[in-house]
Order: C-alpha cells, then sequence, then structure tokens
C-alpha cells in the first residue's frame, strides 16, 4: 500500500488533464455573448444623435415627432431582417430612411457649417469580412450611407472626400441634388443662433441577421458652424463606424475628435475580444469611463454577435431605438428612459 500515494497522485493529474482539454475545445463562457442572453435570430439598433436632450428644451408634439420618426426607420430594418435580408441592407435602408428626415443631422436635415453649407460624412461595415466604405465633406449626394456602401463594393478604396466622393457616385449612378435640396430653414436659423457654439448630431445603425452576420453604418451632418473642412468620426473606421461577426457592430454619436483619438468603436470590439468583457461592460467602460475621463461627450449602439444590446451614453440624452426576434423594442430619448 506504499504506492497507493502515488497511484491516487497519478489519478488526480490524469483527471485535471483530461478536464483541462475538454476546456480547451470548449469556448469561454464570458467571452461567448451567447452565455449572457437567449441568442437571438436577428436584432437592430438605431441612434439619432446625442447631446442637450431634455424634457425642458423638446415640446410635447416634437417628442411625439422623435419617436414616431425613430420607429419609421426601425420598422425599415426589422422588416428587412424577419424577411432574411442581410444585416448590409437593413443598415444602409434605415440609415437612409434617417437622412432623408430633416429631423436628423444627417443627408435632408444636415446642420450648416460655419459658410453656410451643408458637408456630409457616412461610413458602412460588413462585419462577416471586415469591408468598408466611407466618404467625407459630400455637399450634393442625397444619401451618402449609400455612397459609402457603393465605395465599399465597387471600389478598391476605403474612403472618398469631397469633389472625388461625388464623381465616384455620378459614376455609379446614385441620386446627386443640388446643394440647396438640403437647406432647411430650422438647420439655417439653428446657424444664426449659435455661430459662437458648436453642435454634435449623427444618426447610425447596426444589425444582426439570420446568418449570422453583423454591420454598422453612420451618416452626418458634422458639427453645425464647422470651418475648414473639418471631419469627424462618423466616417472613420474604428472610431465612429465598426463591425466584426466575432464581437459586435457599433456606431457612435458625439464629440468626434474624442471619439477619433480614443478610437471608440473598435476599443468596444478589442475589450470583447482580447479581454473577454461582455457587450454591455466593454461599451459602458469606453463611454462612461474613458470618454468621460478624457472630457468626450456622446454615445454608441452596439450589437453583439448573439443579438445583445447595449446603447449607453454620457450626455443628457440619445435618440435611440432598438428590436430583437424575441419581440422586445423599445425607443428612447432620456436619460432616465430605459
Amino acid at each position: 500500500m506504499k504506492y497507493k500515494p502515488l497511484i491516487l497522485a497519478a489519478l488526480f493529474i490524469s483527471v485535471m488533464f483530461l478536464i483541462s482539454c475538454k476546456n480547451m475545445n470548449r469556448p469561454n463562457d464570458k467571452l461567448s455573448p451567447a452565455s449572457l442572453s437567449e441568442r437571438q435570430e436577428w436584432a437592430i439598433v438605431i441612434h439619432g444623435g446625442a447631446g442637450v436632450i431634455t424634457r425642458e428644451k423638446m415640446t410635447p408634439e416634437l417628442d411625439k415627432e422623435y419617436r414616431a420618426s425613430l420607429t419609421l426607420a426601425l420598422n425599415t430594418g426589422r422588416k428587412i431582417l424577419i424577411e432574411g435580408g442581410t444585416a448590409l441592407e437593413a443598415v444602409e435602408a434605415t440609415i437612409r430612411v434617417m437622412e432623408d428626415n430633416p429631423l436628423f443631422n444627417a443627408g435632408k436635415g444636415a446642420v450648416f457649417t460655419h459658410d453656410g453649407k451643408n458637408e456630409m460624412d457616412a461610413a458602412i461595415m460588413d462585419g462577416s469580412n471586415l469591408a468598408a466604405g466611407s466618404i467625407a465633406g459630400v455637399t450634393d449626394i442625397k444619401n451618402p450611407i449609400t455612397a459609402a456602401r457603393y465605395v465599399m463594393t465597387k471600389s478598391e478604396h476605403v474612403m472618398l472626400t469631397g469633389a472625388g466622393a461625388s464623381q465616384f457616385a455620378k459614376e455609379q449612378g446614385l441620386e446627386i441634388v443640388p446643394p440647396s435640396y438640403f437647406y432647411t430653414d430650422r438647420r439655417f436659423n439653428e446657424l444664426q443662433e449659435i455661430l459662437k457654439k458648436e453642435k454634435n448630431g449623427t444618426v447610425g445603425c447596426c444589425a444582426l441577421d439570420k446568418n449570422g452576420n453583423l454591420a454598422a453604418g453612420t451618416s452626418t451632418g458634422g458639427m453645425a458652424n464647422k470651418k475648414y473642412n473639418r471631419v469627424g468620426d462618423a466616417p472613420i473606421i474604428g472610431a465612429g463606424t465598426y463591425a466584426n461577426n466575432n464581437t459586435c457592430a457599433v456606431s457612435a454619436t458625439g464629440h468626434g475628435e474624442y471619439f477619433i483619438r480614443w478610437t471608440v468603436a473598435h476599443d468596444i470590439s478589442a475589450l470583447m475580444e482580447y479581454k473577454g468583457l461582455s457587450l454591455k461592460e466593454a461599451s459602458e467602460l469606453v463611454v462612461n469611463d474613458k470618454l468621460v475621463k478624457a472630457g468626450g461627450s456622446g454615445g454608441v449602439i452596439c450589437v453583439d454577435k448573439a443579438g445583445n444590446i447595449s446603447m449607453p451614453f454620457n450626455s443628457e440624452g440619445m435618440f435611440r431605438g432598438f428590436a430583437t426576434s424575441n419581440g422586445k423594442e423599445g425607443v428612447f430619448i432620456y436619460k432616465d428612459e430605459k
């Protein structure tokens, strides 16, 4: 029996080795969003900009109008996903609805620059292969998000700017409009009131389709009263827009310079991939810790590969909404709404 301790030790080591091998072939529970909630067949989340958005600054009529507009955009993408369409199709169509709505700072509702012009940026990204397309500083493309998708699918480039982007859009047969199309009294009068201030605003959408593919898109008119052809984070892949099937899709809104310098969208994905954080943990850490300490304001919308949704922001409000295949949905504006 003098060998009994040795035999027991050998058995213990063998069992531990087998357990270790089994775990090596099993995905890390913390890395797998499926362990966080029921896996969704599809999911979609949108934003219409973040900033000083409070009940005191909103009339009941405008509140109702914004909620109806967010719902219309959300339902556009939801229908595509339910019918088996791709995440890319849902993202583009949803953002087009918001670009055509003068309530939002994108497309028709783009704010004015210091020189009284409208300059728009947009980006879109396919999480299945990391393909991306982006345009910046355009003044005559009716739907910038579609031009961004064409850059991704019809060119060898990722980003086109200014006159070159417009020329490319024309050659692709996209709808070109005179710059006057983007003029709205509301935005022009807003410029006159805030010539000494800057205002942020953007629209975005992230989606998960039935094939398990993620996509993200963002479109913006930039900052009101901006100068020198300034470009923010929206068209910058990894800053305001990012999608990766291994982790999540992200669209941001806020003070773009901070989102660029802190590569916010990619940072959320990286925290999930390399540190094993959940979507909620990663997005909250970046938006409500890192950005706050840096002095940056705004928020993000995200969806992960299991259909989990996160919509953190550190400003007073953010126009936002979501829907998932399990029947959960909602449209929100203020900070105290969940």
